[in-house]
């Protein structure tokens, strides 16, 4: 993943997997009991709101959502479903693929490609 190559200095790659591992499920707890809020945008990109720069680990909303759908909690699963509902559609894996984000919880959103 693009995030496992966002190492600090002298951190190598199975170090930073392991960071991120930890970070992930720390994020996974917080998500379930509804310390962060799930964001689904209009062109099905997502957002993670609530996080702070700390507990994201240099680890981008992209990065945390392909970790928990993989990983995850069935209940982080659920709120992410539930914000699905709440956008009346699903995250799109491709817009998400191609780097749709948003840097102010979701009230705008760019991929910075013009």
């Amino acid at each position: 993943m693009a995030c496992d190559l966002q190492t600090l200095p002298g951190q190598s790659i199975s170090e930073r997997a392991e960071e991120i591992k930890r970070k992930a499920a720390a994020i996974d707890a917080m998500v379930a009991r509804g310390a962060i809020k799930v964001k689904v945008g209009p062109q099905g990109a997502i957002v993670f709101t609530g996080l702070s720069e700390q507990d994201r680990g240099r680890i981008s909303d992209a990065c945390i959502y392909r970790r928990l759908m993989a990983t995850g909690s069935a209940l982080a699963r659920a709120k992410i479903a539930q914000a699905e509902q709440i956008a009346g559609h699903s995250v799109n894996k491709q817009v998400v693929a191609q780097g749709w984000h948003s840097h102010d919880s979701g009230a705008t959103w760019s991929s910075h490609k013009h």
